[in-house]
Order: C-alpha cells, then sequence, then structure tokens
C-alpha cells in the first residue's frame, strides 16, 4: 500500500505511536468525515448496552503468582482445625496430601458486615463492607501461563480477545482522546495475549502503560523531530493518499482501520500525558494513595492513574502487581506483596466512594488461581498451586458489599457455591450490561464469544 511506504521512508514518521499504542499510522478527521460518508462509523463511540448497565467500567486488579486465600481473604476452620495434621484426597491423577498449614497471619472481622479478614490487609479491612468475597473459584489449570491466559481471555487452546477487548467491543468507549482498555505494568507470563483483541480489530486491544519511576509510561509518546502542527500537515497529506485509496475500494477495513486507530493515536499524544500528569493532585491525595513511601508508591501510582482514567471514560482498566507465587517464606514474602498494595487499593475504593463513582465502577481483585491448604513439601512456610478452589473479590458496580459467597474444604477445593472462571466473565459482562451468550464475533466460519459454550451469571451475589 503506497501509504505504507511514506510512512516508512519518511524518517520514521509517526513511529512514536506505531510502537508505543500498537498503531500503525494516523489519520486525519478529514478522513474521518469520509469514512463516515460512506456508512462506516469509528468503532470506538460508545454503544447501547444489551440491557441497562449497572456499572460503565472495570478496574481489573490481577495479582500475577496466585496470592494465597488461606492467609488472606479466605478463613476457613476447617484449615484452622486440621492444622499440622496429614491429609490426603484422591483426585482423577491419583492421591494428593500433605500437612494442612495453618493460615499465617490472624483473621479480623471489618465494618459492621465483620467481614474476617487477614492482618496482611488491615487498610482494605476498612472497607470490608464494600467487598463481596468470592471464596468458591475454581479454574482449569494449576499452571501460570495457561491459568493467567485463561484468566484474561476464557480460553488455553488457542490466542483469543482478552476480557478488556471484549468489553470495549461491545460498549466503545466514552473519551475519543483516550483508548477504551488501558493495561498497566502486564505481568510477562502470557504476554501481549493479555491484552491482545486476537481475531478482533485492533482497535480493540489494550494500550500498555509501565509505570516505574524515571520510565516513560508510553513509549516513543513524544516525535523528537516534528511538531505537531508539522505533523498534521503530514497527516493531511497522506490522509488524501487514504482516501483515495478508499474511494478505488468497497469498504475496505484495513484502510478504515488505519484511519481509525491513527487519528486515535494522533489525539493520545496529547491526552495521555495529561491524564497522566499527577503534578495536579494535591498531597493529601498522593498521600492517601501511598506515593510518599517506597513501597507502595508503584502500585499507588497506578491506582490513582486507574481513577483518573477512570474519571476520563476509559472502559477497561487493568492493574498488574507481581511477586505472589508464594511456595516458601510465606509469612515475609506476602507481607511485602500485600504491604505494596494494600493502603492504593484501599485509597482507590475511598476514593471512587468519595467522588460518587464506586456504585458505577466494578473493582475485581485476584490472581490466576490460588494455593493449596497444604504445606510446600513439608516446609511449614510456603504452599502448593492449587485451581480446584481460591478466592478473587469483587466491589461497587451494583455488587453486593460486605458477603462472602462459596467455601472451600479442608483441601482447598471448592465445595460450596461454586464460582468458575467463565461464570466471573458472564457476571463481569452482565454489570456492563452485556449478555455474554450475545456478545459474540463471528470468525472462521463460527460465533465466539468471551465464555466460551459455558458461564453463568452469578446472580446471588448482585444488589
Amino acid at each position: 500500500m503506497a501509504m505504507s511506504a511514506i510512512i516508512q521512508n519518511r524518517r520514521g514518521f509517526l513511529r512514536h505511536a506505531a510502537a508505543g499504542f500498537g498503531y500503525t499510522a494516523f489519520a486525519g478527521l478529514a478522513a474521518l468525515e469520509s469514512l463516515n460518508a460512506k456508512g462506516s462509523q469509528n468503532p470506538l463511540l460508545p454503544k447501547a448496552p444489551h440491557f441497562e448497565p449497572k456499572a460503565k467500567r472495570v478496574i481489573f486488579l490481577f495479582m500475577q503468582g496466585a496470592p494465597t486465600q488461606h492467609d488472606t481473604f479466605d478463613y476457613n476452620p476447617d484449615v484452622v482445625k486440621y492444622a499440622g495434621k496429614q491429609s490426603e484426597m484422591e483426585l482423577s491423577i491419583g492421591t494428593q496430601g500433605g500437612k494442612i498449614l495453618a493460615p499465617v497471619f490472624d483473621y479480623q472481622p471489618g465494618g459492621e458486615s465483620g467481614l474476617l479478614i487477614s492482618d496482611a490487609f488491615p487498610h482494605l479491612r476498612e472497607h470490608a463492607d464494600e467487598l463481596c468475597l468470592l471464596n468458591g473459584m475454581h479454574t482449569d489449570s494449576p499452571a501460570h501461563p495457561q491459568a493467567t491466559i485463561f484468566t484474561h481471555t476464557g480460553s488455553i487452546t488457542f490466542v483469543r480477545p482478552s476480557i478488556g477487548s471484549w468489553t470495549v467491543y461491545g460498549l466503545g468507549t466514552e473519551n475519543q482522546d483516550l483508548p477504551g482498555f488501558v493495561t498497566m505494568n502486564p505481568p510477562p507470563v502470557g504476554g501481549s495475549a493479555l491484552y491482545g483483541s486476537a481475531f478482533l480489530p485492533a482497535s480493540y486491544q489494550g494500550t500498555r502503560l509501565n509505570i516505574a519511576e524515571g520510565q516513560e509510561p508510553v513509549q516513543n509518546i513524544r516525535n523528537a523531530t516534528m511538531n505537531l502542527e508539522a505533523q498534521r500537515r503530514q497527516l493531511d497529506y497522506v490522509q488524501a493518499l487514504n482516501r483515495g485509496l478508499l474511494d478505488r475500494t468497497d469498504q475496505d477495513d484495513q484502510v478504515e482501520g488505519v484511519i481509525q486507530s491513527y487519528e486515535l493515536a494522533f489525539r493520545m499524544q496529547s491526552a495521555v500525558p495529561e491524564a497522566m500528569d499527577l503534578s495536579s493532585e494535591p498531597e493529601s491525595v498522593r498521600e492517601m494513595y501511598g506515593l510518599n513511601a517506597k513501597e507502595t508508591r508503584t502500585f499507588g501510582t497506578q491506582c490513582l492513574l486507574a481513577r483518573r482514567m477512570a474519571e476520563k471514560g476509559v472502559r477497561f482498566i487493568e492493574l498488574g502487581h507481581r511477586g505472589w507465587d508464594h511456595h516458601n517464606n510465606l509469612r515475609k514474602r506476602l507481607s511485602d506483596t500485600a504491604g505494596a498494595t494494600d493502603k492504593p487499593i484501599a485509597a482507590l475504593i475511598a476514593d471512587l466512594k468519595q467522588r460518587g463513582m464506586l456504585d458505577e465502577t466494578l473493582i475485581v481483585w485476584g490472581g490466576e488461581f490460588g494455593r493449596s491448604s497444604y504445606e510446600q513439601n513439608d516446609q511449614s512456610d510456603g504452599r502448593r498451586h492449587n485451581n480446584r478452589g481460591y478466592t478473587m473479590w469483587m466491589a461497587g458496580g451494583g455488587i453486593k458489599g460486605g458477603m462472602r459467597f462459596g467455601r472451600c474444604d479442608e483441601h482447598g477445593v471448592a465445595v460450596e457455591d461454586r464460582v468458575h472462571l467463565h461464570d466471573l466473565h458472564a457476571t463481569m459482562l452482565h454489570q456492563l450490561g452485556l449478555d455474554h451468550t450475545k456478545l459474540t464475533y463471528r470468525y472462521a466460519g463460527r460465533d465466539f464469544r468471551l465464555t466460551d459454550v459455558h458461564g453463568r451469571v452469578v446472580n446471588e451475589i448482585i444488589a
């Protein structure tokens, strides 16, 4: 295509946006008008949901490595009762067991509900009345890579769109100057599959932000050789070629996608730095989120940015935190990971609530699976992988607060009010006003959806 050759030969023109956002060119507003005149429209424009939504957006707090539910959000009397005893259970793959390990942190009741939360999360415990603990979660794989991808895409068989991409595909986004789907510090496990759009149009893929001191959040966000006015003039020239090519084709999806995605990328050059400029935040807010302490600064920055992006209409915001794979040195390592996230998450909930945004923002916390009730190799200070029972929690967005739903036995297996990951996905979409059975996309001769042929909405936890 002539446009591609021009871009490659013009000293890397717009290379900064392509590398930073996953887009490959810009387009002028005139081209968008031409495109709309031909019967197409911007895929990121807000779309009507299937029914009245409870939430406008999602903030997904992904704790990669599989947090231990027994020491955080799932007080299990049976684990306490049988602690120190040898236990075994029969599985299809054979017998599995070991010595049951008691919680390494004490639990205390929080809020008016008296919801039990461990001392690893003292700040979050103050918001117990907002939390719905899903203590009966289960998923398909106990391996980190497969389970991490499954958590984001609902599949481990081949690359499929992430839940953020499905969300923006179904609803569009409220701010046309920012991406509809943003992911901050995604884990290396799973790579771009965690925020990719797969066979959905590229407009719906996530935009990656790297939040770390001394690092540009978006690579190549600034053009080192041209100001915006000069870029605009050159873009208008490129767009003249785009329009000519589009006029010679019958609604070419590739050309349409180039026009739309590049125009967004051009606008993002100004919008993204403004959204990420925290200098306007008062000192009290910075302190609340933990930006003044080394241990909480990075994740606190993510949480504060999530609030700002939620205010600006970003539809799906994911925050990533690594280091939850605690096979040994459990008490110390859990203290570190929980300590880095507890205060910032509590601040996010409080901040959204005081701004009247919590009811319309669905917060989801969890990892790819959980940990067993057994010791790791009889070391008495670590836990094994466990996909048969674990905990995630939800808050805001029309979800009942101050409750726990589901139960595991002393082996750590979900035995009551079980919630499969497909069920969680279906419920998340439901709160956004989307029917997971109707949110489909035809690809390779069949209709695909996030939940495949599974999933039920967990109505018991909906307010």
